[in-house]
């Protein structure tokens, strides 16, 4: 996978950005999906470009072979188990295009935020942690470190410093929480810094969430 992914590009400030957050959503969404948060961040100081991609369409197993929009596939209900390791490292590369892109568009590395929701958000930890340049921050939502074996020796040392927003509901079935939770603590035990947040809801995203986002984002975006 070479092509770069469809996206939705939106900046809601107006003018030049000067920071972007590439989101990424969740098994069977859209780039879509994520696109009304938008309205909640038009106060951020920065002039921001959010961009949303579409992820392939592809068949999954666990859905019984049903064709949708995804990252990688997933096997089973225990979505930790037989992890699509290609799927996951070809997404990868495409978010690797849409980093370059931005940075072909004049925002630096380190004006870029990885995020996303469910798959996505295991997505944006998985890129963002083996990126080569640092960026300015990685949200992960109802979401989990993919291929966790692999990590030690695939990470770039360039964003063992990069702000972390990780959140989880307290009553994901989809998820489980303590997936998420086992995730945290091995980049904690690797000196990885994360701001983690627990909401009482499903596999979902709450408004208390959001407004915890915007202000991470407020934050980490110079």
């Amino acid at each position: 996978m070479n092509t770069i992914p469809a996206t939705i590009d939106l900046n809601p400030s107006g003018g030049d950005p000067e920071a972007s957050v590439i989101w990424m959503h969740g098994l069977g969404a859209d780039g879509n999906d994520f696109v009304p948060i938008v309205e909640r961040f038009k106060s951020l100081e920065s002039k921001v470009r959010f961009v949303f991609p579409h992820a392939p369409v592809r068949s999954i197993t666990v859905n019984g072979g049903m064709r949708m929009r995804a990252w990688y596939d997933i096997v089973g209900l225990n979505i930790s188990y037989k992890e699509d390791s290609e799927g996951i490292k070809d997404s990868a590369r495409l978010i690797e295009l849409l980093i370059k892109r931005e940075q072909e568009l004049g925002i630096a590395s380190n004006q870029i935020v990885l995020a996303g929701f469910s798959q996505g958000g295991a997505m944006a930890l998985h890129a963002g942690l083996r990126y080569p340049e640092p960026l300015a921050g990685i949200i992960a939502l109802s979401s989990y470190l993919a291929l966790p074996d692999t990590f030690v020796k695939e990470r770039d040392l360039a964003n063992q410093n990069t702000p972390i927003f990780m959140a989880h509901g307290l009553f994901d079935t989809v998820v489980p929480i303590m997936l998420d939770q086992m995730s945290k603590e091995q980049l904690e035990d690797l000196g990885y810094q994360i701001d983690w947040f627990t909401y009482p809801m499903a596999h979902t995203v709450v408004p208390e969430e959001i407004d915890d986002i915007y202000h991470f984002l407020e934050r980490i975006i110079k």
